[in-house]
């Protein structure tokens, strides 16, 4: 495994879309590591691969509750709203309020390649939602709540 560089969200990575991963190959099993290493390092409860430049459909997240790691993710359904504060590694020390949905399913593949189906509730949906927005090009300051 090996810990990698974080780009900042002013780098212009952040507003392009992830292409889906076609293989899951050792080279994706690698970097799925290398991602997890990077998340745990920064203390990072989310991380998608665009924080560290690249355009692959990859989120990790670990709220405290057990490691998630998610390939080709996919919003499904979603319902309720939150309001809350997010942050990103990518910007360090700044928080800005954003509504998310309270409650989210989410389709992917897990590392050996099989379907999955994570159910989000509060902290996870909102870390779910705010690690694909990274993968479509959306940054959570473009939802940010405007005083």
């Amino acid at each position: 495994m090996a810990l990698r560089n974080l780009r900042r969200l002013d780098d212009e990575i952040f507003r392009k879309k992830a292409r889906e991963v076609k293989v899951i190959d050792n080279k994706i099993l690698t970097f799925l590591d290398d991602l997890v290493e990077t998340m745990q390092k920064e203390n990072a409860i989310g991380l998608a691969a665009t924080h560290v430049g690249v355009l692959k459909r990859i989120v990790v997240a670990d709220i405290g509750e057990g490691l998630i790691e998610l390939i080709n993710p996919q919003i499904i359904s979603e319902s309720g709203e939150q309001i809350g504060a997010e942050s990103s590694v990518s910007l360090p020390g700044k928080y800005f309020d954003v509504k998310r949905p309270q409650n989210v399913v989410v389709e992917g593949l897990n590392r050996k390649g099989e379907k999955i189906v994570v159910t989000g509730e509060g902290l996870l949906a909102r870390v779910l939602c705010h690690e694909i927005d990274h993968l479509d090009g959306i940054i959570f300051t473009d939802k940010a709540i405007k005083e």
